[in-house]
């Protein structure tokens, strides 16, 4: 590790081509979204998923090419490329095309009605009874039964309808 002339060359000169870099980015980016949109909704937080599958793949891809292991500055930069062409098709085609937006993004998940709390629901996301109790609290209810709806929204949030008074 000396220091001595930089080869420039090296530096950004493409490992693979730009068909396979563009490939794996591809999949894997396609890959890791489906993986993410059939888990739990509260784990993104409040990204869509489609973003948060963006940015989680644009950082292993630019820490590769940034620390030099066997990947150019330039495969990072077709990779970083390839996963903001995806990011940016599927933005736009969910805005655009209702079907893909349904497919892209979860509907809503109720997990109280009519006051009653839905154990299934809240199995099926891993949210405990008390996690709901204090997601009310934080809104300013103190029972469950002052609740018509809550709801589990595809970023993460949970939504609370209350009865009115």
């Amino acid at each position: 590790m000396g220091m001595g002339p930089i080869d420039w060359g090296a530096v950004f000169a493409l490992d693979k081509s730009v068909l396979e870099l563009f490939v794996r980015a591809s999949t894997m980016y396609l890959v890791v979204f489906v993986i993410l949109r059939a888990v739990l909704r509260r784990a993104s937080g409040a990204l869509a998923t489609f973003d948060f599958v963006f940015v989680l793949l644009v950082a292993i891809g630019a820490e590769s090419a940034m620390i030099g292991e066997q990947t150019s500055i330039g495969s990072g930069l077709v990779m970083v490329g390839t996963l903001a062409f995806w990011n940016y098709l599927l933005n736009a085609l969910s805005f655009h095309v209702p079907f893909i937006e349904r497919l892209i993004t979860p509907p809503p998940l109720q997990v109280i009605r009519d006051g009653r709390m839905l154990p299934h629901n809240m199995r099926h996301e891993f949210l405990t009874r008390a996690e709901l109790e204090g997601h009310l609290r934080l809104r300013g209810i103190d029972d469950v039964a002052k609740v018509k709806n809550a709801y589990i929204e595809a970023d993460g949030t949970i939504s609370v309808i209350p009865y009115e008074r």
